[in-house]
């Protein structure tokens, strides 16, 4: 299959069921789902993005788990490294000791870095160059503006933009949220998704076909 260095209009790639890798990137331990798209100088560590997902150029996830239709811009990071600031120095020669000839690697410091994942939800949109620490958890839907740098949760259908991150308004109204959040579309295959496709392109048809007009409006638990 060819792919066109640049994209518009007429220069356009297409994508399959297996996932579309964009050398070089680095993948180690990860996972990816059906219809996704890895772009040029991407790099997985330890983490998981479902179908249809796709990560622009120079992310970076580590411990990271991304659900379906997620849309991360490029140079965003997701879950970086973390040094332990407690020891007398925060150099990585302490716990990275054997490129050093120093003696063993320390491997507690990994471990608690992998006991701090960061999980983002369905149909999530990471702006351009933004950061998620570790142990954050994003709500599907969520929005997260370019450059910010997330340090707490973000509730679903929210927007968050700044450093720190704070909300600036809800994506939609709660009860339309609740009502997208009941239909699960992320979930639908490909086949439907093709059949409804029009529907994804108006929201008023989208909430009359399939959205239930009475659904809880409490906040859902990610599935």
């Amino acid at each position: 299959m060819t792919y066109y260095e640049t994209y518009g209009p007429d220069r356009t790639h297409d994508l399959g069921p297996d996932p579309t890798l964009h050398d070089p990137v680095s993948i180690t331990e990860s996972e990816l789902g059906d219809w996704t798209e890895v772009r040029q100088q991407a790099r997985l560590n330890d983490s998981a993005i479902g179908d249809y997902s796709y990560l622009m150029e120079r992310v970076q996830l580590d411990h990271t788990t991304i659900g379906k239709f997620g849309n991360v811009a490029a140079a965003a990071r997701l879950g970086p490294t973390n040094h332990p600031i407690d020891r007398p120095t925060a150099h990585h020669f302490t716990y990275r000791a054997a490129m050093y000839d120093l003696g063993a690697d320390d491997e507690s410091v990994f471990e608690w870095r992998a006991d701090q994942p960061v999980e983002v939800g369905h149909d999530v949109w990471i702006g351009h160059g933004a950061m998620v620490l570790p142990g954050v958890t994003i709500g599907n839907g969520a929005v997260v503006g370019a450059g910010a740098v997330v340090v707490d949760d973000v509730a679903p259908y929210t927007i968050v933009a700044g450093v720190p991150a704070e909300p600036i308004r809800r994506r939609f109204p709660e009860d339309v949220a609740a009502r997208i959040e009941a239909t699960e579309w992320w979930h639908w295959d490909h086949a439907t998704l093709a059949d409804r496709l029009d529907a994804f392109r108006d929201l008023e048809r989208f909430l009359d076909r399939y959205a239930p007009d009475d659904v809880d409006q409490s906040v859902p638990e990610q599935s």
